[in-house]
């Protein structure tokens, strides 16, 4: 049997500035120093995980590749399976690299503690890394890579988005969402959309006056969707969840505002400002968009294969039943 092909996806170390200076302290504030060790502490978890990962893999009949997810450039290919040492965030980094040909597990390397969250909570936000989609951690990552090398574990299958600009269909794809507003947050944002079915038209136009429009997928409505009022989608569901922000005197198209986009429909949006911006999982993938440009959301890009913890497994099977 051929050996597996393995790519480490690392996030990068954060450092921090040092305590001391030639023997003299270069912070004073106690509540500084505090949280400095704080996130001291949290590279020092992180770095381990790391060093614990590549040392499980060493032991493992498996050839692999590590590589820091900042000089990730490329579409990955030829490889049998991607782990991600971090968070969400290194987990969305690689699914921009990714077709629908190479599953991924994400390891959650600095998961937060509740006990030190609230120990701080008058101090500052204590919170590490949620890892909603990372179904392992250093506590389970042994048993979970030879379950995955055993077969004896299958990904499931993540909705994503596609986007056309002006029928143009762009090179990445949406994991968790998208938003599309002005570059600036306090400017206002111009567009009209519609739903449609087989380019035939499923609601009414609306026009818009607001900060945005939101798109997001199921995997992705327990981010930004769920915190400005959105539900929480059962995770394998194919269907998109959209919301207008803060819309200026919607009136009778108030009900329009919020709304599910199924998997066998699309939006068609049209922007209607000088300048605006398509932001995709987050702000460090974004293309320009200019006045009267239209653009089309769907689930229609391919599905992402993820090692998904097994509650949120569970949840779906739930609320399916």
């Amino acid at each position: 049997m051929a050996r597996r092909r393995l790519l480490l996806l690392l996030k990068s170390f954060d450092y921090y500035p040092m305590r001391q200076l030639n023997g003299h302290s270069r912070i004073t504030n106690p509540q500084a120093l505090q949280m400095l060790d704080y996130l001291e502490n949290r590279r020092k978890v992180h770095m381990d995980a790391i060093k614990y990962c590549q040392e499980i893999l060493q032991q493992r009949p498996v050839d692999w590749e590590p590589i820091f997810r900042n000089n990730l450039s490329q579409s990955i290919r030829n490889v049998d399976l991607v782990i991600t040492v971090g968070g969400d965030g290194t987990l969305l980094q690689a699914s921009h690299f990714m077709d629908d040909t190479v599953p991924i597990l994400g390891v959650n390397s600095d998961p937060t503690q509740i006990e030190e969250v609230e120990q701080f909570s008058n101090e500052f936000d204590a919170n590490r890394s949620t890892g909603h989609l990372c179904a392992a951690s250093v506590n389970n990552f042994q048993q979970v890579l030879d379950d995955i090398l055993a077969g004896h574990k299958a990904p499931s299958k993540l909705t994503r988005i596609s986007i056309c600009v002006n029928s143009e269909v762009l090179s990445t794809y949406a994991l968790n969402d998208i938003l599309i507003a002005h570059p600036c947050p306090a400017a206002l944002s111009r567009f009209s959309f519609k739903i449609k079915r087989d380019d035939q038209s499923f609601s009414p136009l609306v026009n818009c006056r607001s900060s945005g429009l939101r798109v997001s997928t199921a995997a992705g409505s327990t981010a930004a969707m769920l915190s400005a009022g959105g539900f929480q989608m059962p995770i394998l569901s194919r269907d998109l969840q959209y919301m207008v922000r803060e819309p200026i005197s919607p009136g009778a198209a108030s009900s329009l505002m919020h709304g599910l986009i199924k998997s066998d429909q699309y939006m068609e949006t049209t922007s209607f400002c000088k300048e605006g911006v398509i932001y995709i999982d987050g702000s460090h993938i974004c293309y320009p968009v200019q006045n009267e440009d239209r653009i089309e959301i769907s689930s229609r890009a391919p599905i992402l294969e993820v090692f998904l913890p097994p509650h949120l497994v569970s949840e779906n099977k739930s609320a399916e039943s």
